[in-house]
């Protein structure tokens, strides 16, 4: 995405995709920094209209569309949309950790891991 819009993605954008449950927490690939990768739901595909996920456009149409106009890097692939909830060869299943970590986020910012609320502190 960063490649592709030029500018750089912040943490509050995955925090958007994941409230509006649009994107889901796959796995984490199997490179240094173990990145977690991720997937779209059943509620992006039902907002967009899509039957499935190979429905987007590719490459080609988007570049048909005007919507890359040279901003692409040399050698910039766009892998096949794939909806399969079977994780490839290049990822490992999300363990426990990665879990908690993904509803420590999901919490409001007054609420504890309990549900207690904190007090607030100003800066």
């Amino acid at each position: 995405m960063e490649q592709i819009r030029g500018v750089s993605m912040s943490r509050g954008t995955l925090d958007v995709l994941l409230e509006t449950g649009w994107i889901r927490m796959r796995g984490r690939r199997r490179t240094p920094g173990r990145p977690v990768t991720w997937g779209t739901t059943e509620a992006f595909l039902v907002h967009f209209g899509l039957e499935a996920i190979q429905d987007l456009p590719g490459l080609e149409e988007l570049k048909g569309a005007g919507l890359l106009e040279g901003q692409i890097p040399a050698g910039f692939t766009v892998p096949m949309p794939n909806d399969d909830t079977i994780l490839t060869a290049e990822e490992d299943p999300l363990d426990e950790a990665d879990l908690i970590e993904a509803l420590e986020a999901d919490l409001p910012d007054d609420e504890d891991e309990d549900g207690m609320e904190r007090e607030r502190t100003a800066d």
